[in-house]
């Protein structure tokens, strides 16, 4: 499997905040979604990622000041990415490598979405879901041979 099949079964939404936005920001857009991360972005392009692994590390640092820290502080710059033609087990690969819950899926310079570890289990689930419903009908269809009564 693809991580372009996995973006496709997890679908299109993509969560962001701009670089100039504080941590109270993010934590609030992270609560009120639902999301681990969100990607950053600067100018237009990805500035990096904040997962709630940086936010909780940046709210020790900071403190009782936690809330105005800018993300910038805060996020992975130069965070692991993915590329859509990248099979399964190399992202499942990196994930573990890098110790990265959440890779972003780039093509060339243009960001995809963002692939969890929970998405990668989900297409796994599916995909072996699928294997095990084509085997049973291939079993229950098995063909008889010929001269067998």
């Amino acid at each position: 499997m693809l991580v372009s099949e996995i973006l496709a079964i997890k679908g299109k939404v993509l969560f962001t905040i701009a670089a100039n936005k504080t941590l109270a920001d993010a934590v609030a857009v992270m609560t009120e979604q639902d999301v681990g991360s969100l990607v950053v972005f600067d100018k237009g392009h990805m500035a990096g990622l904040l997962t709630f692994r940086e936010v909780l590390v940046a709210t020790q640092k900071a403190g009782a000041g936690w809330e105005s820290l800018p993300v910038t502080e805060a996020m992975l710059k130069t965070p692991v990415v993915a590329n859509p033609s990248m099979e399964m087990d190399e992202l499942r690969r990196q994930m573990v490598e890098h110790h990265q819950r959440y890779l972003p899926v780039m093509d060339d310079t243009m960001l995809m979405g963002v692939v969890s570890f929970h998405d990668v289990a989900k297409a796994v689930l599916e995909e072996q879901s699928f294997e095990n419903r084509m085997l049973k009908n291939y079993i229950r269809n098995w063909p008889s041979e010929e001269g067998q009564v």
